[in-house]
């Protein structure tokens, strides 16, 4: 049986410059799954790259065994990937429940799917702010409202570029119990994000990006007793 989303020999960049030289990785189907690794070393093209926003040089991407590489990314996303982007992209002069209800789909026929209330549920501030703005919302709302968005396109696979970043610690932890129900309900996800703790403890697998190729890659037990591997490509000391 295939995996959810299998990527092999991923090769691509900007012009001439190359990023990544060799990417591989396999997510299950509802498995929580981490590409770790210091800036610039391909985290983030290499998502570009699997929903079709960079257009791979080499290499293939396979979603439930069919190659994606090719499609536009508006093709990928609907047959079931859903992206939390760097940056949360949300749109600034739509409320908050015209930014939940924009995109809002369930192609895939959830049994038990994404609605609004059940984002509301998950995220409160979000019924309260529901007739907000979006560029009235703090940094943390904007990264909830981003996170409930994907989910109201109801995919199989969540993708979040920067889970946490520049967020406070309150906020941070509201999100990451977030995931952590996300995951329960068996969605599967993949996490770009620079706090190790949190995802030791949510990711069932993790894969160290070094200069755009996998270095290592494994589960949390394993990363977390491997201290030199934690020093050498993540600079945590333990």
């Amino acid at each position: 049986m295939a995996a959810l989303l299998e990527v092999h020999g991923l090769e691509a960049g900007y012009g001439k410059s190359q990023v990544l030289f060799g990417m591989a990785l396999e997510i299950e189907a509802g498995q929580c799954a981490t590409l770790l690794g210091r800036n610039g070393m391909g985290k983030s093209t290499t998502i570009k790259s699997i929903l079709g926003l960079v257009q791979p040089t080499g290499g293939e991407v396979r979603w439930n065994g069919a190659p994606v590489q090719g499609k536009p990314p508006y093709a990928i996303a609907r047959l079931g990937l859903g992206l939390v982007p760097e940056g949360r992209q949300i749109f600034p002069n739509l409320t908050v429940r015209e930014n939940l209800v924009a995109t809002a789909a369930q192609r895939l026929k959830p049994t038990h799917p994404w609605t609004l209330e059940r984002v509301h549920q998950l995220f409160p501030r979000l019924a309260e702010r529901s007739g907000n703005f979006g560029n009235q919302l703090s940094g943390g709302e904007q990264q909830m409202l981003a996170i409930a968005r994907a989910l109201m396109t109801n995919p199989a696979l969540l993708i979040l570029d920067e889970a946490t970043e520049g967020l406070s610690p309150l906020i941070r932890a509201e999100i990451w119990n977030a995931l952590g129900q996300i995951k329960s309900e068996g969605t599967a996800t993949l996490v770009v994000d620079k706090n190790l703790v949190p995802l030791l403890r949510l990711a069932d697998r993790h894969h160290i990006v070094e200069k755009g190729v996998v270095v290592w890659s494994g589960d949390s037990e394993t990363l977390r007793a491997d201290k030199g591997t934690l020093r050498r490509y993540l600079s945590v000391e333990g």
